[in-house]
């Protein structure tokens, strides 16, 4: 796929590089040249350029790519001012990066494809891991809506899966469990393969590595979280 990435400050660069590595053809676009050098080298095409300019904004492929991602966030009005003219430019396929609740509000209103929050779906990742005691990767469906898979505590180990009354107390559904197994191959060497399962019976025990996958709402699995 083909990108443009307006904005190569931390989280721009980061987004550039990775979908580059990944075989992506990305062009980069920054008005500060120390950005766009740092990183021409790792993409195809990098501009220096002021893209809250229209004229400027202009010599940029658009309608020739899937994507143009705006990850401009500390300069509220260059992002705000950046999306404008992308609309305006009829480019159908805009995701842009909000700082916080007032920038994500008013980049709503363009009715954008996507709008991406890193700042606050890293900082909740970091109070599920300082609070919870363990990894936990979340897939948000919308604003409240999540899919959150986490490696059980070791105080779970040995509990029943009826004991958690995921679904009757927090109203979150157990979607599936990854565990860990321990073979032998035909040389008897001890390996480790992890399986899905996807119907657990009640009676069924938690084993160390078990890996739960929840659906709720996120309010639903902070409650759960305090409950622990």
């Amino acid at each position: 796929m083909k990108y443009i990435i307006i904005g190569l400050g931390n989280y721009g660069h980061v987004l550039a590089e990775e979908l580059s590595a990944l075989g992506h053809e990305v062009i980069g676009v920054d008005m500060i040249e120390s950005r766009v050098e740092s990183i021409k080298d790792k993409i195809a095409t990098a501009f220096v350029i002021d893209a809250t300019d229209e004229q400027a904004l202009s010599v940029l492929p658009l309608n020739n790519v899937d994507i143009v991602i705006v990850a401009i966030g500390e300069n509220f009005g260059a992002s705000i001012r950046v999306v404008a003219l992308l609309k305006q430019k009829k480019v159908e396929h805009i995701y842009a990066r909000a700082i916080d609740g007032v920038h994500k509000a008013v980049l709503e209103a363009f009715s954008l494809e996507k709008i991406l929050t890193p700042e606050e779906d890293a900082a909740r990742t970091l109070v599920q891991l300082l609070d919870f005691g363990t990894k936990v990767e979340s897939f948000k469906v919308d604003d409240n809506y999540y899919v959150v898979k986490f490696v059980i505590p070791e105080k779970f180990v040995g509990y029943f899966v009826n004991e958690l009354n995921l679904d009757e107390e927090f109203h979150l559904k157990l979607i599936g469990l990854k565990r860990v197994n321990t073979i032998k191959n035909c040389l008897g060497i001890s390996l480790t393969e992890h399986s899905i399962v996807n119907a657990l019976p009640e009676d069924a025990k938690f084993r160390p590595g078990d890996e739960l996958v929840c659906y709720g709402k996120y309010s639903d699995f902070q409650n759960f979280w305090k409950a622990l």
